[in-house]
């Protein structure tokens, strides 16, 4: 005679047991989730670098621009006594 060993689950076994399966299933989805705002959070963060690295860019290049109005006034200044002498 073959033996066959039946295995049955009680009903509590089973609510366990698909209790186990959502619990895994939703730490996939959180874990997804949470790959996909590390993602974005670290894309975000090059461009916010970029931004950065430009701005103290422009900032450097455009320092000095106040000083045009005085260049514009003393050419203005130039031209006036070039115009008394000519």
């Amino acid at each position: 005679m073959t033996d066959v060993t039946v295995l049955a689950l009680s009903s509590n076994q089973t609510a366990w047991l698909f209790t186990l399966i959502a619990g895994f299933v939703v730490l996939l989805v959180v874990i997804a989730l949470l790959e996909g705002l590390r993602r974005s959070v670290k894309k975000l963060e090059r461009s916010l670098w970029a931004t950065w690295v430009s701005g103290k860019s422009v900032v450097r290049h455009t320092g000095t621009v106040y000083l045009l109005k005085n260049t514009h006034d003393s050419s203005d200044e130039l031209v006036e006594e070039l115009g008394h002498h000519g």
